[in-house]
C-alpha cells in the first residue's frame, strides 16, 4: 500500500481539526514514533526538550539546521501527520521567521507552531505588535507554500513566569486574526482557565499540554471543548526518569532490582521486525 504523501497528511491534518478531540503524543526519535503511531494515535508532534536531552543538550540550544533535519527525520518515518514545535521559528525579525517557517514547511510536516518566548527570562514575551507581526510573517511563508499546513501560535506567558490570563488571551486573539489555525497557551491547568481560553477564542481549535498527573481525562478535556492534547517533553522525561532511576540504584546500591518487569528486547526486536515489513 502507497504511503501517505506530505499533502495528504496535512489534509488529514487539517480535518482532526475541525470537530472532537484528539490527543497528539510527543516522540523524541524515530523509534518512539513508530511505537506511538502503532498505537493508534492519529497524529504525533515533535518535542524540542526531548530531542535536546536525547542528544546531551539543554531546551532551546539546538541548532535550526539540527532541528530541520530532525523534523525530516521523523516526517518520512511516519505515515500520520507530524506537527513541529519550532520553538520561536529561530529569529527574532518576522522576515526571517518567515524564511525558517518556509524551510521548515519543506520537511514534510503537517503542522507547525511558533511561540512568543523570547528566550530571555527576564523579559520573556515579546512585545504585543512584534509578537502579532512574527505570527502574521508565518502564516505568509505558510500561505506561500502551498497554505495547508496547519499553523499553531503559542503565548508562553504560564510557563514564562507571566501568568495573565487577560494578557494570553489578548494575545491569543491577535494570534487568531493573524491568521493561526489553532491556539496553544501552554501552561494552563484548571478546569476554570482551560474553559475561559476555549470559550474565549471560539471557534478557533486549542491545543491543551497535559504534563503533569492532574487527574483530568482525555473524556473530561473533551467535555470542556478542547480540540488538541499534546503531552510536550513528557513522554521523554518518563523515559529518562525510568533510566536515571535504574542507573542509580546500580551506581549507588549495587543492585539491579529495577530491571524488573522491564519490556524484552526479544519484544522489542519483533516489534520494529514486524513494523518494518509493514513498511
Amino acid at each position: 500500500m502507497a504511503r501517505p504523501s506530505p499533502t495528504e497528511k496535512r489534509k488529514t491534518f487539517r480535518a482532526l481539526h475541525q470537530s472532537g478531540c484528539f490527543v497528539i503524543p510527543n516522540p523524541w526519535n524515530v523509534g518512539s514514533a513508530r511505537y506511538l503511531q502503532n498505537l493508534g494515535f492519529k497524529a504525533l508532534a515533535t518535542t524540542s526538550s526531548g530531542f535536546a536531552h536525547s542528544i546531551g543538550l539543554a531546551d532551546g540550544v539546538v541548532t535550526r539546521d539540527m532541528t530541520v533535519a530532525h523534523y525530516r527525520e521523523l516526517a518520512a518515518a511516519t505515515d500520520v501527520p507530524l506537527n513541529a514545535d519550532y520553538e520561536g521559528g529561530f529569529a527574532d525579525k518576522p522576515d526571517d521567521v518567515a524564511e525558517n517557517v518556509r524551510l521548515c514547511v519543506e520537511t514534510g510536516v503537517a503542522g507547525l507552531s511558533i511561540e512568543d518566548y523570547t528566550g530571555n527570562n527576564a523579559n520573556p514575551l515579546y512585545d504585543f505588535d512584534l509578537a502579532v507581526a512574527r505570527v502574521k510573517a508565518a502564516r505568509k511563508a505558510i500561505d506561500a507554500a502551498g497554505g495547508d499546513v496547519v499553523f499553531t501560535a503559542r503565548s508562553e506567558g504560564f510557563i514564562r513566569g507571566r501568568p495573565d490570563m487577560a494578557e494570553t488571551l489578548r494575545r491569543l486573539k491577535a494570534f487568531a486574526d493573524a491568521g493561526a489555525d489553532c491556539l496553544y497557551p501552554p501552561g494552563i491547568k484548571t478546569r476554570e482557565e482551560i474553559e475561559t481560553v476555549v470559550k474565549a477564542v471560539a471557534p478557533t481549535p486549542v491545543n491543551l499540554l497535559m504534563s503533569a498527573a492532574t487527574g483530568l481525562s482525555v473524556a473530561q478535556i473533551t467535555a470542556m471543548g478542547v480540540r488538541r492534547i499534546s503531552v510536550g517533553g513528557t513522554l521523554a522525561r518518563v523515559a529518562m526518569h525510568a533510566f536515571i532511576k535504574s542507573a542509580r540504584e546500580i551506581a549507588e546500591q549495587g543492585t539491579f532490582d529495577r530491571f524488573a518487569g522491564v519490556i524484552s528486547n526479544a519484544e522489542l526486536n519483533g516489534f520494529f521486525a514486524d513494523d518494518r515489513k509493514k513498511r
